[in-house]
């Protein structure tokens, strides 16, 4: 692509996930709860807090669970660092920092992708004479995933946004940007991109209940990049369609099978139904590593149930009565028919099937 045209790298004013130091170092995330209020970075020191962390959201968006949680498993080794722990002892415990992290949340695939990459990294380091020494290699792989995914999102950014006609109107869901992932993001690279090209572009966010992801998160990004926006509620997105204001909708992903069956927020598979009526793209937006091809059906994908409180005391105030029954799933599966496109770091994917999907990525 011609330089003038692609999003400047490093231009966000915010990291999600930031290691600083060496093997001694420190993790720290940006706390996304507690946006758009404050904007703070948060300190983690040991593994139980990094877990706690991706269980809580104060770090979320597969590309960032993945990147936080491989950093997460250098934490959990620091101790065995100090004390000089023998290497038998530092390779029976990585591994099981792994499998500790990997029960933190089941849906989001990228979290088990940057897992077992670490897991190769210990397996393939059973020679080595130290703790610090399997640790700087952890690390290193750490730093890896980390900086893979800054090139992913560009890339995808640059995909995205040439689908995009100059003055369309775009709708996005949840929260799909730096935010999400190491830089710019997904979904949501697309759609800076296509801005930072000049295309004019007007975004319409849907709120994203019930924790408002993308109220809070997608909305506050906009603005720090500038881009015209409107945030509407949830149930308003047939209407806006309707209206014409809408000409494509891109969502991001957790998980995508190999036919091209994608989880995502809930809330996204009523969006493609919409989006299907009234004739307007669908596209999504994932970095491979958010493929799962060993799974065919997205009736397969494990999807995460919240806790009720998230809906009916959501941000400290009782939004319904007490002892109500609630269902409160993560994320809905959209088939693979009600997706125009899906845009990756090593090209797009149309039509979307199995074909399609195992001729662009390959695991």
């Amino acid at each position: 692509m011609n330089e003038q045209t692609q999003a400047p790298q490093g231009l966000s004013p915010y990291v999600s996930v930031r290691w600083q130091g060496d093997t001694l170092g420190q993790l720290e995330l940006l706390d996304q709860t507690i946006l758009p209020d404050r904007v703070e970075m948060v300190p983690i020191r040991s593994v139980q807090e990094a877990h706690e962390a991706i269980v809580a959201l104060r770090v979320r968006g597969a590309p960032a669970i993945g990147i936080a949680a491989a950093y997460a498993v250098v934490t959990g080794m620091q101790s065995l660092v100090s004390r000089r722990a023998s290497i038998g002892e530092s390779l029976e415990h990585a591994k099981s920092l792994c499998d500790y992290l990997a029960t933190s949340r089941p849906t989001a695939v990228n979290l088990f992708w940057a897992l077992d990459r670490m897991r190769r990294i210990i397996d393939r380091n059973s020679n080595l004479a130290s703790a610090l020494e399997l640790s700087n290699q952890l690390l290193r792989e750490a730093r890896q995933i980390h900086d893979e995914d800054r090139r992913m999102c560009h890339a995808i950014g640059e995909y995205g946004a040439s689908l995009f006609e100059p003055g369309s109107g775009i709708l996005t869901h949840c929260n799909t940007g730096g935010l999400a992932t190491s830089e710019f993001g997904t979904a949501l690279a697309a759609i800076l991109t296509a801005h930072y090209q000049g295309k004019e572009i007007e975004v319409y966010a849907d709120e994203t209940r019930p924790l408002l992801q993308g109220a809070r998160l997608t909305m506050w990004e906009l603005q720090q990049h500038g881009v015209p926006s409107t945030l509407i509620c949830d149930s308003m997105a047939a209407q806006v369609m309707r209206e014409g204001k809408i000409q494509y909708v891109i969502v991001g992903a957790d998980r995508i099978t190999a036919r091209g069956d994608t989880a995502n927020k809930i809330g996204t598979y009523g969006l493609a139904v919409l989006a299907k009526h009234h004739g307007v793209p669908f596209f999504v937006a994932a970095p491979s590593s958010t493929f799962d091809l060993s799974i065919l059906d997205g009736a397969d994908i494990p999807i995460e149930q919240r806790k009720p409180e998230e809906i009916t005391l959501a941000f400290g105030k009782r939004t319904a009565p007490e002892n109500v029954r609630v269902y409160n799933p993560a994320f809905d599966v959209t088939p693979a028919e009600l997706i125009s496109a899906i845009i990756t770091e090593v090209g797009i994917i149309h039509p979307v099937d199995e074909q399609h999907v195992r001729g662009i990525v390959r695991q």
